[in-house]
């Protein structure tokens, strides 16, 4: 990641991350900064490039990044649009920063230690309070 890279803040609007962000949530985002498969990503919706999103970044795929919903009830993800081209793409959710502060992008090694094989790993509490999570596709 560069450093000097800038720093925004969003409010989050609607259900679509609920149990990690709710509505009225205030996150930062860190702009350019790079994906990897979970983090929580910021992009212009493709269909209306004037709407931003916040999604989990599941994968990539031909076409780009594939953002899925935390919450199952919500379907507009790229289960609707499909992959996310890279220019849509506007940076990386780091924290919450209201109402409950969390951390949100936690490093490559604690990211695996919280999602490996007990009893080092699979932390449930920690890894939701560090928005270490998969799509819930993978929880069903």
């Amino acid at each position: 990641m560069r450093y000097g890279a800038p720093l925004g803040v969003v409010d989050i609007a609607g259900p679509s991350m609920r149990r990690l962000l709710s509505d009225g949530d205030r996150v930062l985002v860190r702009y350019g900064a790079p994906l990897r498969p979970g983090a929580i990503a910021l992009f212009r919706h493709p269909l209306q490039q004037d709407l931003l999103v916040v999604k989990r970044a599941a994968e990539r795929r031909p076409g780009g990044w594939w953002m899925l919903s935390d919450n199952p009830l919500v379907r507009t993800d790229s289960r609707e649009y499909g992959p996310v081209p890279d220019g849509l793409v506007l940076g990386r959710v780091l924290l919450r920063l209201a109402p409950r502060p969390a951390w949100l992008a936690p490093g490559r090694r604690l990211e695996r230690a919280l999602r490996g094989r007990p009893p080092r790993g699979r932390v449930p509490w920690l890894a939701e309070r560090l928005g270490v999570s998969t799509p819930f596709e993978d929880r069903l």
